[in-house]
């Protein structure tokens, strides 16, 4: 039986503007395929490409995916030291390609705790790739959303307590302005893969409102007709946002 084309079925009027992946299942891919954690990491990688690609041609204005959050430390050193190769590889290669890109690349999250190369080439790509016009790629990088609230509320207290704001005009705007994510519209949609039905500590302020798809797929199997498929079932629901 022929696959479904999902991409022939979307209405490209009605685009989600931002979507947000939670990129889950690496480990027990490459554990199906009797493999190391950190091979599981690098298809991971070969998938990204692929949805990043997908998600330009389409015209999608901004895409957020979760690469590695504030828990994934606690994880074996063997495997965060792996992480950390292959992000700097893939930092690398973003440098070396942004001439003929036009995707523009931005970091949230934490980077403090990264050595100072890694930091010093995050740096250098936002810079690279500030002026570009097409997809707004975020990568979230030691990212936790509690982190990035708590964060938030100490940026705000330091600046109430030096009067650059009034206590009475902290609201949910405001709020929104202290985060990562100041500037970026909220995600429409947040796919996760795996088969895991859950956030995970990822941009929790943020999907208030986001139309959730789960997919069974493990990332590294996730394609492009996956992405077409959640884009087709966010497009036939009903975003009432808490209205009747």
């Amino acid at each position: 039986m022929d696959k479904l084309n999902y991409k022939d079925k979307l209405k490209m009027t009605s685009l989600p503007k931002h979507i947000a992946i939670i990129m889950d299942g690496n480990g027990r891919w490459a554990k199906k395929k009797q493999q190391s954690r950190s091979f599981g990491h690098k298809a991971g990688t070969k998938a990204l490409e692929k949805i990043i690609k997908a998600a330009d041609s389409l015209g999608i204005a901004h895409l957020t995916v979760y690469a590695f959050s504030t828990e994934n430390w606690n994880r074996p050193k063997e495997e965060v030291n792996s992480l950390m190769k292959l992000l700097n590889q893939y930092l690398n290669q973003y440098l070396k390609d942004s001439k003929n890109s036009n995707i523009k690349i931005d970091v949230i999250g934490d980077i403090s705790k990264f050595d100072k190369d890694t930091q010093d080439k995050i740096k250098q790509l936002q810079e690279l790739t500030y002026n570009k016009s097409g997809l707004n790629l975020h990568i979230a990088l030691n990212y936790g959303s509690r982190d990035e609230i708590t964060r938030a509320i100490k940026k705000i207290i330091s600046d109430a307590t030096k009067s650059k704001i009034n206590i009475e005009d902290i609201n949910a705007s405001l709020i929104s302005n202290y985060l990562d994510t100041n500037g970026i519209p909220d995600p429409d949609l947040l796919i996760r893969t795996s088969g895991e039905k859950r956030i995970s500590n990822f941009l929790l302020w943020q999907i208030a409102y986001s139309e959730l798809f789960f997919s069974e797929k493990l990332w590294p199997d996730f394609d492009e007709n996956d992405l077409y498929e959640a884009i087709f079932e966010y497009q036939n629901r009903d975003r009432r946002y808490g209205s009747i």
